[in-house]
């Protein structure tokens, strides 16, 4: 789905909000392999972002094309500075209520509100299409992250113990959280 741009005052900041573009593709590969390399707290390492262009503007269409999901960008005072999604977690009839998110930023533009903003607004547009809960995991550790997610009503369900092994041999858990409209 499109999201419509948005304009918000943050901080003194002027934020951004809208869909991405196709011609945006080479920007979010190279966002996702710094994103990846800046923290311990997403799902892969940054010599593991392999996407090509094609596959990559093939991902921005599926979302905009899409009825159940949206990639949202974020722009502070004009420069990229991350992304938050959702997609359906419908295979059947029985998951079709459920959502799954996501949101990553740049280590600069963290702390000031602008990962709360994003959810907020990604959270109203999922309540909108009618879905009932929203999901998510995040690891273990990262507290700001699980802070920022309970402030917004999230409960944690579950955790799975070591589920991220990193390349020093060491661990972190998986904490499975959800919020239900």
């Amino acid at each position: 789905m499109i999201f419509a741009e948005e304009i918000h005052m943050l901080d003194g900041k002027k934020i951004i909000l809208r869909s991405a573009k196709a011609d945006e593709a080479q920007m979010l590969i190279d966002y996702l392999k710094t994103v990846t390399g800046e923290t311990r707290f997403l799902m892969s390492e940054p010599d593991e972002i392999n996407y090509t262009i094609t596959e990559e503007e093939q991902f921005i269409k599926e979302h905009n094309e899409s009825k159940d999901s949206l990639l949202m960008l974020a722009f502070v005072d004009g420069e990229y500075a991350g992304t938050c999604s959702f997609e359906s977690k419908s295979g059947s009839r029985r998951t079709k209520h459920r959502a799954g998110i996501g949101i990553a930023l740049f280590q600069k533009y963290t702390g000031f509100g602008l990962g709360k903003l994003m959810l907020k607004r990604l959270l109203t547009e999922i309540k909108k299409l009618g879905f009932e809960q929203v999901e998510l995991t995040v690891v273990g550790n990262n507290e700001k992250a699980y802070h920022l997610y309970e402030s917004l009503g999230f409960k944690e369900y579950g955790v799975l113990q070591n589920a991220n092994k990193y390349d020093d041999g060491t661990y972190a858990d998986d904490i499975f959280m959800v919020l239900k409209f």
